[in-house]
């Protein structure tokens, strides 16, 4: 989802791009992603491979370790032998959400689950092998290249009529080709480091289900609930907006204007 976005706005941005998936380049084998980099001599590795399944990754922690952290080892470590830099995308979910104000770069984080331990250990193993990294911490990703949280929604509203979604989790949800904007803009500076970069505004799941079902103009009740009664495997934060402390910050789109141009993309 967001790979397919990244690759679009970096050829808008005149970039020749070489994309690459899971098929092709499998980011877990250390050899395999050291040849391919070697191979195509970039100038920049923009790192979207990921383990993202919340709720397995506690089931299967290592497999999302290998892919998170492993994986983003070997493609950080490869990049640097051809002297190129690397983007290692991670997420709000290293905090617990225990703050009641937005996290800053600074914040200590403390991951509630695997998944978030994982994009954690992820982070780390980028920035010890290469220093040319840029760490971008995002949260709520939707765009039409995936399965996301807006088509559950309207998936779910047209057969059911009725949703109940949770309302005591609060965050950002971020348009993966706004998001991938800011990437692209990013890898032309030397802003190395940790960037938090997440659409403007904040909401509640519930929140953003009203909000979906107004835009899409559908129909659908949408109930409430708490995040106790999901009884969902994996802990969540309660709050996890991002915000920044850096001067030199990429500023998104507020969370509003991303779905209306979701809808009007899909």
């Amino acid at each position: 989802m967001l790979g397919r976005d990244v690759v679009r706005a970096a050829e808008l941005a005149d970039h020749e791009v070489i994309p690459t998936d899971r098929g092709a380049l499998d980011v877990t084998d250390s050899e395999a992603t050291k040849r391919a980099i070697e191979a195509a001599s970039p100038q920049a590795i923009v790192n979207c491979a990921a383990y993202t399944d919340v709720d397995r990754a506690e089931a299967e922690p290592e497999n999302a370790m290998r892919v998170n952290a492993q994986g983003a080892r070997n493609v950080a470590a490869a990049a640097a032998l051809v002297d190129a830099s690397v983007v290692y995308v991670s997420t709000d979910y290293v905090f617990d959400g225990s703050k009641e104000t937005p996290y800053v770069e600074s914040d200590e984080p403390s991951p509630l689950g695997s998944y978030g331990a994982s994009k954690l250990a992820g982070e780390i193993d980028t920035a010890a092998v290469n220093p040319r990294h840029y760490l971008v911490r995002t949260s709520w990703l939707f765009g039409v290249g995936g399965r996301n949280f807006v088509e559950t929604m309207l998936d779910l509203g047209s057969r059911l009529g009725e949703v109940t979604v949770v309302t005591d989790q609060v965050g950002s949800p971020t348009y993966t080709p706004h998001l991938a904007e800011g990437i692209v803009r990013v890898l032309g500076s030397d802003s190395y480091g940790l960037h938090h970069m997440t659409a403007a505004g904040q909401c509640s799941w519930y929140d953003f289900a009203v909000a979906i079902f107004d835009r899409a103009s559908r129909p659908c009740s949408v109930l409430p609930q708490t995040t106790d009664d999901t009884r969902r495997p994996a802990s969540r934060p309660a709050y996890s907006v991002l915000a920044t402390q850096r001067d030199d910050t990429i500023h998104l789109p507020a969370w509003q204007a991303g779905l209306d141009d979701y809808m009007d993309e899909r």
